[in-house]
């Protein structure tokens, strides 16, 4: 059964026992949900609050999280993140009663409330593998995306039920791109690479050839002048299993009438990674007034471009010249788009686009900058956008995400390891040495800052006020951390900080 539709579930989720939602999306039943709910349905409902948590512990586990912070021999950042690799590394197992997906190789997880797979973590996490030589763990969750794909038809968010209706940002390219070094010999493999990308590249772009003019179907939008680029979306107008409580308060209030549209809205900014951010909200102060389906995203946009651009490398290395012809030109197509569209004169950034207005937003973030990564800004746009990061993006403890100051965990003042990613090697890629390590180096001296006091590395940080602790989000800030570990390993490598 759909677990999520039942009434246990429900209940359960509205009456406080747990302060996180997700924990009881992630609850494992000791026989079934089924059975779970046939005994629900036996007492007299509704429950008291205490007959309802006897009733959960009776029929529910719940999955220990391994203590990260137990690392007393650590000596360094370094140290320490050689040392969590094996606590965030999960086994491969094939059959589960619960939410989670099974997977069938080995895997890393973020940490924390995190306890699972998570796709777009996974490439900033690889970073910091292939530092470490575990080339095989890199492998083994590509392998794994992979046939989450043949399942599900695209990667989902993380291996959990609850995430199947949605992805995120699309890195299996650059994951692909990373590993293509050590296994560019093996026609089988990257045979089996090609029909991936392909597939996921059909996920984004399902229902484009019946698209006019102004028009948008799930994630593909054609623009007032027919060009075509893409959004993020779910299928599912409705509350998400993992933060059930907290849809239904905020959805409670509006009118009946907006509450699809909202849950919807909510639903594609978590695909966006970005949950949750100025970016998608009409008005920054509000979470309800979340619009992320009336974006076009300038970060996506370029991942697709790279998506597609992958294609084009591996195909020809296979000699599939015809095919290698078509993504080349979707990707020409693409870029075309992403420089008239998206590429802001007026701030000297690349922007989002809203569907609404049809005109670029005035939100200023990080996303403006990974056109730089994916190589497709010019020689005077990389000058202007190195200009942009340093004088309104860099402060004392690396680059705050977003210029918008709001309670949303995406904005200012926080900073993020894959945003920094994002813009170091992107300014590297254009020459830009002396700005990327000035921008490393706060990274990582905030980060051994902050690790002397707290013994472990954390999900983002406050880069403006490095003495405070990173806020906004729906939930406290998770120690680990896979992407901050993988990132910061990597820019230890760069810039000889180990």
């Amino acid at each position: 059964m759909k677990f999520e539709y039942c009434t246990l579930f429900k209940d359960v989720q509205l009456s406080g026992i747990f302060a996180d939602s997700k924990v009881f999306a992630d609850a494992i039943p000791k026989t079934s949900w089924a059975s779970a709910q046939q005994a629900y349905e036996q007492h007299d409902l509704p429950m008291s609050y205490e007959a309802l948590k006897c009733f959960v512990e009776a029929h529910f586990t719940f999955a220990e999280q391994p203590e990260l912070q137990a690392l007393s021999d650590v000596k360094s950042v370094a140290d320490y993140i050689q040392k969590l690799w094996p606590k965030l590394q999960r086994k491969a197992f094939y059959s589960t009663n619960n939410s989670l997906l099974a997977l069938e190789h080995d895997y890393v997880v973020p940490g924390g409330r995190f306890n699972e797979i998570y796709y777009w973590d996974s490439y900033f996490t690889a970073l910091g593998l292939e530092d470490s030589g575990n080339i095989s763990l890199i492998e083994a969750m590509v392998e794994n995306f992979v046939s989450l794909i043949a399942r599900y038809g695209c990667v989902p968010n993380g291996n959990r039920i609850y995430y199947t209706s949605r992805s995120q940002p699309p890195v299996l390219a650059l994951m692909i791109k990373l590993l293509l070094p050590y296994k560019k010999s093996d026609t089988k493999w990257l045979e089996r690479m090609v029909d991936a990308m392909r597939q996921e590249h059909d996920f984004w772009h399902q229902g484009e050839a019946q698209l006019e003019n102004n028009s948008a179907h799930r994630r593909v939008v054609k623009l007032f002048n027919g060009m075509q680029l893409n959004r993020y979306w779910d299928d599912k107008p409705e509350p998400r299993p993992e933060s059930y409580a907290e849809d239904i308060f905020d959805a409670n209030q509006l009118p009946l009438s907006q509450r699809e549209s909202f849950f919807r809205n909510i639903r594609a900014a978590c695909e966006s990674g970005w949950d949750f951010s100025a970016r998608w909200l009409d008005d920054p102060t509000s979470l309800l007034s979340i619009n992320t389906t009336n974006r076009v995203p300038v970060d996506l946009n370029t991942l697709l471009y790279l998506l597609e651009d992958t294609l084009v490398e591996c195909l020809t290395m296979l000699n599939d010249k015809a095919q290698a012809d078509t993504y080349s030109q979707r990707a020409k197509l693409r870029k075309t788009a992403i420089q008239q569209l998206l590429w802001s004169e007026e701030h000297n950034w690349f922007c989002d686009f809203d569907l609404l207005i049809n005109k670029r937003s005035d939100v200023l973030s990080l996303a403006g900058c990974v056109p730089l990564y994916g190589g497709i800004v010019s020689p005077q746009q990389a000058h202007l956008i190195g200009v942009k990061l340093s004088s309104d993006f860099l402060r004392q403890g690396g680059l705050v995400s977003c210029l918008s100051n709001t309670s949303q965990q995406w904005d200012s003042p926080n900073g993020w390891a894959p945003l920094h990613w994002f813009a170091i090697k992107g300014l590297r890629d254009y020459g830009q040495f002396e700005l990327a390590q000035k921008i490393a180096l706060r990274w990582l001296n905030m980060l051994e800052q902050d690790f002397a006091i707290r013994h472990c590395l954390l999900e983002k940080y406050n880069v403006c006020e490095m003495q405070k602790t990173a806020g906004g989000g729906e939930y406290q800030v998770q120690q680990g951390f896979g992407w901050t570990n993988g990132v910061t390993s990597r820019l230890q490598v760069l810039y000889n900080q180990a």
